[in-house]
């Protein structure tokens, strides 16, 4: 499997933005489409966004389209998930992850999973 590690997150104000990166070592990333995830306190693990493993396709929830992109860098071992215009519904641990399965946003198909970093907006 590949080993994952979320960094970015924070503190910030409604319709303010950060970056999240995902920093993948062990397995060969590119072999992987990667996914973004969230949990809220009390509330289930929820799709995000996702996108292949070239990075040729992407698919939003419908809550952050428009306002979050994701995006890779295959040569660094890296993902990125940028979001704009936050809101206080935002507020979550975000957790990125890897699946074989590129057309997959269901949780239980994502086999590597990074430690989450938290995100909190305030309003």
């Amino acid at each position: 499997q590949v080993r994952l590690v979320e960094s970015g997150g924070g503190l910030v104000q409604a319709g303010g933005s950060l970056r999240l990166s995902c920093a993948a070592s062990g397995r060969t990333f590119s072999w992987y489409a990667m996914g973004w995830f969230r949990q809220a306190p009390g509330k289930e693990r929820e799709f995000v966004a996702r996108i292949t493993w070239s990075g040729g396709s992407t698919y939003y929830a419908d809550s952050v389209k428009g306002r979050f992109t994701i995006s890779r860098d295959n040569a660094k071992n890296t993902g990125y998930l940028q979001m704009s215009s936050l809101k206080s519904e935002d507020t979550a641990i975000y957790y990125c992850a890897a699946t074989y399965y590129s057309g997959s946003f269901y949780v239980k198909d994502f086999t590597s999973w990074g430690q989450g970093t938290q995100v909190t907006v305030s309003s």
